[in-house]
C-alpha cells in the first residue's frame, strides 16, 4: 500500500444469492481525503462500507484498509478506524457521559485516556449541561455531533461515516460538515456515504454508485464539467438514467 494512500479496492463484490449488490468495483482513497460514496437507497454503498469495516465478507475481489486485508486482518482494521452509522451509533438507556466511557473501554482507551478525552469533548461540544443526560433523551442533531465524536476518541486513521446526516435539519447538517473538515485537516481520512447530493459538493472526490456499480469517480468540479451541468444533483440524475 502507498504510503498516502489508505484504502484500496480492487474488484470488490458482494453477491446474496442471485443478486450482486456491489458489483465489482475498484477505487483507492488518500490520507486526509473527504471520500463522498454517493448514490440513491439500495445503491449498495453500505454493502460495500460493510466489507471494508470488516464486519462482511466480500465474495470476490480485494480491499485493503489502513494496510491490512479484510479477509485476513478485520480485527486490525476495526482497531484502526471509526465507525457511524444513523441506525445505531450510541446507547440511549446511557448518559451522554456513559456513552464516552463505554465506547472508550471499547477501544481499549486507559480510564485516565478515557477521562482526558471526556473532558476534551464536554468543552468543544458545549456538553456541561447534558454530559449527564441520557442519549435517548436528546435531540437527533446532538446525538450525531457526540457520536461522530465518539467515534473519534481512539485517534483512528479513517473514519467511516454512514448517512451520518439523515434527518437532521440544515444547520445542523453544516455544523456536522464543519466537524468532517476539521477532522480531515488534522489528518484523518473520512470516508462518506449519503443520498444527499449536495453533500457531494463539501467531499474532495465523489463516487457514484448505481445498481451496484460506480458510475462515475472525480472531484466535484471535475464531474460536472464531465456531464456539462452545475450541480452534483443534475450529475445522480443523468447517471441515473442511463
Amino acid at each position: 500500500m502507498k504510503e498516502d494512500t489508505v484504502i484500496i479496492v480492487e474488484n470488490l463484490t458482494k453477491n446474496f444469492g442471485d443478486f450482486t449488490a456491489v458489483n465489482n468495483i475498484s477505487f483507492e482513497v488518500k490520507k486526509g481525503e473527504i471520500f463522498g460514496f454517493l448514490g440513491a437507497n439500495g445503491a449498495g454503498k453500505t454493502t460495500a462500507m460493510k466489507m471494508l469495516i470488516g464486519i462482511s465478507n466480500p465474495t470476490s475481489g480485494n480491499a485493503q484498509v489502513a494496510g491490512f486485508d479484510v479477509y485476513k486482518n478485520p480485527n486490525d482494521i476495526k482497531k484502526n478506524i471509526g465507525y457511524m452509522s444513523q441506525k445505531f451509533a450510541l446507547y440511549d438507556d446511557l448518559t451522554v457521559k456513559e456513552n464516552i466511557t463505554f465506547f472508550g473501554g471499547i477501544y481499549g482507551l486507559s480510564r485516565k485516556k478515557i477521562e482526558e478525552k471526556r473532558c476534551q469533548l464536554v468543552e468543544e461540544l458545549g456538553l456541561q449541561e447534558i454530559v449527564n443526560e441520557l442519549v435517548g433523551s436528546l435531540p437527533l442533531g446532538w446525538k450525531q455531533k457526540i457520536s461522530f465524536s465518539v467515534a473519534l476518541l481512539h485517534n483512528p486513521k479513517i473514519v467511516f461515516l454512514d448517512e451520518p446526516t439523515g434527518g437532521v435539519d440544515p444547520i445542523t447538517r453544516r455544523q456536522f460538515w464543519e466537524m468532517i473538515y476539521k477532522t480531515a485537516h488534522e489528518g484523518t481520512t473520512i470516508f462518506v456515504t449519503t443520498h444527499y447530493m449536495d453533500e457531494a459538493e463539501y467531499c474532495d472526490r465523489v463516487s457514484i454508485m448505481v445498481n451496484g456499480k460506480i458510475e462515475a469517480l472525480n472531484t466535484p468540479k471535475k464531474l460536472k464539467e464531465q456531464f456539462k451541468t452545475s450541480t452534483m444533483n443534475d450529475v445522480f440524475l443523468k447517471l441515473a438514467r442511463g
